[in-house]
């Protein structure tokens, strides 16, 4: 999985997407790290699930906060108070994973996607992720509010003026993250 060491924003969290490609087991720590992370590719043979119930303990890097943020409080509930493992397919159905690929191109498919993030203006990446994230644990008003912040900061930049005027002018953008 990719590290989360860089690019860390004053709210701790990465300013630039980050991408887990999971191949084997992700269960308790390693599953909680891939709930930080803003993709998740997995192995067709992955296994996802929060067995710390069964050693008498619950989940404490995030588990319990992230996993009912994304899958609803329902499922979380069901993967944290049974402990058993989910296969790939069924993390895939529940919205845990993004995508689903066979083991032999999990990588690739991890590179081709971090590609396509990279070729994206970073100012505009940086100011969603944050609207997103922020946004998600803030009252609708305080969310909206640093939307329209985040909207401007994105217009502000270079790289939204090249996007316009490649736009206008019928070409493809060349951001430089400015």
């Amino acid at each position: 999985m990719s590290s989360l060491a860089g690019g860390l924003g004053e709210n701790r969290q990465p300013k630039k997407p980050v991408i887990a490609a999971v191949n084997g087991l992700a269960l308790g720590g390693g599953c909680e790290l891939s709930l930080a992370c803003d993709f998740r590719l997995a192995a067709d043979s992955a296994k996802f699930g929060q067995p710390e119930i069964n050693l008498g303990l619950i989940p404490g890097a995030g588990g319990t906060q992230r996993l009912s943020r994304l899958i609803g409080a329902a499922k979380a509930k069901e993967l944290i108070f049974l402990g058993d493992p989910i296969d790939a397919a069924a993390a895939k159905k529940l919205g845990l994973v993004n995508q689903v690929v066979p083991a032999a191109s999990l990588m690739a498919e991890a590179k081709k996607l971090a590609r396509r993030l990279a070729a994206k203006p970073a100012v505009a990446l940086q100011m969603a992720k944050e609207a997103i994230n922020t946004g998600m644990n803030i009252d609708l008003a305080s969310a909206l509010l640093l939307e329209v912040q985040n909207v401007v900061t994105a217009f502000a930049s270079a790289d939204s003026q090249e996007g316009m005027t490649a736009f206008l002018e019928k070409r493809k953008p060349d951001f430089t993250g400015k």
